[in-house]
């Protein structure tokens, strides 16, 4: 059965990051379906439905340990890495318009930088990086290693 939630994500910094947290926790956990986004002008908020399967998980009594994802730090970019993230977020900001999303939507610049510095071959590879889940994978990955093979 299909379910429906929604989230606002608040753009005043004090919000923003808080917000966007809980909607990622939500996107990792969940099978999306669809995403509906609206931009509230006069209170300056992203309304975001999304239309979603739960995900049912079989509880164990012993609780895996979630593997630890690649995050970069802010390491320093070599000329081509520079290049690379450069092109990434060039990318972002065309998806970002095209599909009406705020960026940091497409994946925020923290994710872009561990994309640069992990080099992910492969899609699956993708997983490997924190802030990198299905939805996102699916919806970006190939455009992502087309960029990374690119350059």
């Amino acid at each position: 059965m299909m379910k429906v939630k929604i989230f606002k994500i608040r753009l005043e910094e004090n919000f923003l990051y808080d917000d966007q947290r809980s909607l990622d926790a939500f996107l990792e956990s969940n099978d999306i379906i669809k995403v509906e986004t609206a931009f509230v002008n006069d209170e300056n908020y992203w309304s975001v439905v999304l239309y979603f399967d739960e995900i049912k998980v079989v509880q164990n009594t012993v609780k895996e340990s979630k593997a630890v994802k690649y995050s970069a730090d802010n390491d320093e970019l070599s000329n081509d890495e520079d290049k690379i993230l450069y092109a990434l977020k060039e990318w972002r900001s065309e998806k970002a318009k095209e599909q009406n999303l705020p960026s940091y939507f497409i994946a925020t610049n923290k994710e872009l930088m561990s994309v640069v510095k992990y080099k992910p071959a492969k899609k699956e590879e993708l997983r490997d990086i924190k802030g990198f889940g299905k939805h996102k994978i699916e919806n970006y990955g190939e455009e992502i290693l087309e960029i990374l093979e690119s350059i």
